[in-house]
């Protein structure tokens, strides 16, 4: 009885942790050897176009949009600062606009605000990849959500990126954004 209980234990503390680590998301350094290398003042530098979807959890399109950005970087008090310029335009005819601030604050790693962002985006990146975790101010039917997004991005050849984003609120996915990228 006592072996049991004890394999009973030990089976449970397995499980557990196979939970946990398979809940684990990837890290932005395992993409450090990939190529091409995403340098986020370079890409985002000029005149974008983009083409996305959302889809709620069970992986049905409630949204379709584009995306024209428009992004410039500078130098300020000795760090790359980027504006990035978005406007969006839904298939339902709704527009919408969004301008973010970069700052590269140290090799790889990155601040980003905008309006509907609540406190700071935090991006890293490392190879052709970039990683943004932030809380977004969501208005739907009249209501703002503040929910949180995981988003990642991979830049497959120099002018075309791939940008998924998962969004969910109290841990519970909502849906994902998918986006492609194409620098003019």
């Amino acid at each position: 009885m006592r072996n049991i209980n004890f394999y009973s234990k030990l089976l449970s503390i397995f499980l557990i942790a196979l939970g946990l680590f398979g809940c684990s998301s990837p890290s932005v350094t395992q993409y450090a050897k990939e190529k091409p290398n995403l340098d986020l003042s370079e890409y985002f530098n000029g005149t974008i176009d983009a083409y996305g979807i959302f889809t709620d959890r069970s992986g049905e399109v409630k949204k379709r949009f584009t995306v024209l950005l428009v992004a410039d970087w500078k130098v300020v008090d000795g760090k790359k600062v980027g504006t990035l310029d978005e406007s969006f335009e839904y298939s339902d005819g709704t527009k919408q606009k969004r301008i973010w601030t970069l700052t590269e604050i140290a090799p790889g790693k990155y601040i980003g605000r905008a309006d509907d962002v609540v406190g700071d985006a935090l991006g890293e990146s490392a190879g052709n990849a970039l990683n943004w975790a932030y809380t977004l101010a969501l208005p739907v039917d009249g209501t703002i959500y503040h929910v949180q997004f995981n988003d990642w991005m991979y830049l497959v050849t120099p002018k075309v990126m791939l940008n998924k984003a998962k969004m969910s609120k109290f841990g519970i996915d909502l849906g994902e954004v998918t986006l492609s990228f194409y620098k003019r």
